[in-house]
C-alpha cells in the first residue's frame, strides 16, 4: 500500500513531435503539465516527469503560453525546466518510489502512448500496489492498453473522460489523429463522458481520475492531491 514517504508523482510526457503527415510540430501541451504540476507541489507533493525516449521532451510551442501565470511560474522554475530538460526513461523509473502516475497531454502522445508497454506496466505497477492513474486530454491514450493482473482493461467498466470527438473536429484534426480517442475509450469499455468543447471536465472513479481537456488540468492536480491525502 501507498504509505506517507512516498508521496511522490510520475509526470509522464510524450517523446513524438510529429504531427501525423502534415509537415507541422507538435509535443507536450504545457498547461497540462504546469497547471497540474503547481497544484500538487502546493499540496505538498513532488514530482518527476519521464517520457518514452527520455531526455529533452518536444513542447507544442503553440502552448508555451507566457500570459498564463502558472505556465509562467513553472518555467521560470529552474529545477522544473530541468526536469523537462533531463526526462526521465521507463527504465530508470521504479515504480515503488511513486504514489500516482499522470499522463499529460498534447497531440504527442496520440503517437507513442498508446502501445508503449513499458508505460502501460507502469502504470499497473503504481496501481495494484493502492497508486493512483491519472489522465488528462489526449493523455488517456495511455490507458488503453493498460491491464492489471486479473488480465482485464484497467479503464473497463470505469467513468472516465479525455479529449473529445466534438474538441478534435474543432481542432480541425479528426483525419490527423492515428485514431479518436473519445471511440477507443468507449471500445474498451470505458464509460465516458464529456462536457461542452473547451469546458472543464473532471471524472473520479476511485483511483482513476480524468480531465477532458487543458482547461481541467489544473483540478486533475487537485483531486490526485486529495486522493493521496486521504
Amino acid at each position: 500500500m501507498i504509505t506517507e514517504s512516498i508521496l511522490k508523482v510520475l509526470i509522464v510526457v510524450t517523446s513524438h513531435n510529429q504531427m501525423g503527415n502534415t509537415g507541422k510540430l507538435t509535443g507536450y501541451y504545457l498547461p497540462e503539465v504546469s497547471h497540474p504540476a503547481l497544484a500538487l507541489k502546493k499540496q505538498g507533493l513532488d514530482f518527476d516527469i519521464l517520457s518514452p525516449k527520455g531526455g529533452e521532451a518536444p513542447m507544442d510551442e503553440t502552448s508555451r503560453d507566457l500570459t498564463d501565470p502558472q505556465n509562467k511560474e513553472f518555467l521560470s522554475n529552474p529545477v522544473f525546466v530541468k526536469k523537462l530538460k533531463n526526462t526521465l526513461k521507463p527504465s530508470q523509473v521504479n515504480p515503488s518510489d511513486y504514489s500516482a502516475i499522470l499522463y499529460a497531454g498534447g497531440h504527442g502522445t496520440m503517437w507513442d502512448f498508446r502501445d508503449n508497454n513499458e508505460l502501460s506496466t507502469l502504470a499497473s505497477r503504481i496501481y495494484e500496489r493502492g497508486g493512483i492513474i491519472a489522465a488528462v486530454c489526449h493523455g488517456p491514450a495511455a490507458l488503453l492498453n493498460i491491464k492489471l493482473s486479473n488480465s482485464e482493461y484497467l479503464i473497463k467498466g470505469k467513468k472516465l473522460t479525455g479529449f473529445s470527438n466534438a474538441e478534435e473536429e474543432a481542432a480541425g484534426l479528426t483525419k490527423v489523429m492515428p485514431f479518436l480517442l473519445e471511440t477507443e475509450l468507449k471500445a474498451r469499455g470505458g464509460i465516458y463522458t464529456n462536457t461542452s468543447v473547451w469546458k472543464k471536465n473532471v471524472i473520479v472513479d476511485g483511483r482513476l481520475v480524468t480531465g477532458q481537456n487543458p482547461a481541467s488540468a489544473e483540478s486533475v492536480g487537485v483531486e490526485i492531491a486529495k486522493l493521496l491525502k486521504k
